[in-house]
């Protein structure tokens, strides 16, 4: 499939995952491979039912974000289904545990959101390693978050969250470690800004909104505009905001 598009999206069963499968597969010759939990959700029902591009396609894998093995275990089932490279691999998947302090935190809840949010996307990196290396024009993408700032923590007041901002702050290490180590890849950390997903909207209730202000769909759209423009020069090895376009402090 040369002239196919392939773009792995984790977590495409729902929220943003989900928006941004219906959106790639609406492209022409898109061939979108989603990693789902359950194929029985309604979220699923409604990617299969999107409306596909011409010579798009959909392909659908079960990988569990807490698992270091279902990774491996879909690559597998992505190559025998014909996917002979990776060009856009997006780690969107995550959790994000109650707000606890760091000095109370329970450490067992830090360990798990390590787990899903960046042992999860390096277990999926390595697994799509080869293939993304087989791209003419590799990208890493993954969805990280503000929260995993370390130079602004004290303004962006995120240390209030250890569990989920620790995990993020390894994606983020991650992201700019797979950019340093591979000058053939464009490697981006995108903060997808509150979205109007279940995790968006504890967030936004959190700091006092009532909703997040952006629906699913339109950040999927500002992500996907991100994902388009980037290249090696213009924004590998940064942490930028896909609504505003601006780089984040690492």
């Amino acid at each position: 499939m040369p002239d196919q598009l392939v773009v792995v999206i984790t977590g495409a069963g729902r929220g943003i995952g989900n928006a941004l499968a219906r959106a790639y597969i609406g492209r022409p010759n898109c061939t979108v491979v989603g990693t789902i939990r359950d194929h029985t959700s309604s979220g699923v029902a409604q990617l299969e039912a999107s409306p596909k591009g011409n010579g798009s396609r959909l392909i659908l894998v079960k990988v569990e974000s807490s698992s270091l093995t279902d990774a491996r275990d879909a690559v597998e089932e992505m190559e025998a289904a014909g996917i002979d490279h990776i060009d856009i691999l997006i780690p969107n998947a995550g959790t994000s545990p109650p707000v606890e302090s760091l000095e109370t935190v329970d450490l067992g809840v830090v360990a798990s959101a390590f787990h899903v949010n960046a042992l999860g996307p390096l277990s999926l990196y390595q697994a799509c390693y080869a293939l993304l290396r087989k791209s003419n024009d590799a990208k890493f993408m993954p969805i990280t978050s503000a929260a995993g700032t370390i130079s602004g923590m004290e303004q962006g007041h995120t240390f209030v969250a250890p569990s989920y901002c620790i995990s993020k702050a390894a994606l983020n290490w991650i992201t700019l470690a797979a950019h340093c180590g591979n000058t053939w890849l464009t490697a981006v950390a995108i903060n997808l800004g509150l979205a109007a997903t279940d995790m968006g909207n504890k967030t936004a209730k959190y700091l006092g909104l009532e909703k997040a202000p952006w629906t699913a769909e339109q950040s999927a759209e500002k992500i996907m505009k991100l994902i388009d423009e980037a290249d090696r020069d213009k924004c590998s090895g940064k942490f930028m905001d896909a609504i505003s376009g601006q780089e984040f402090p690492w």
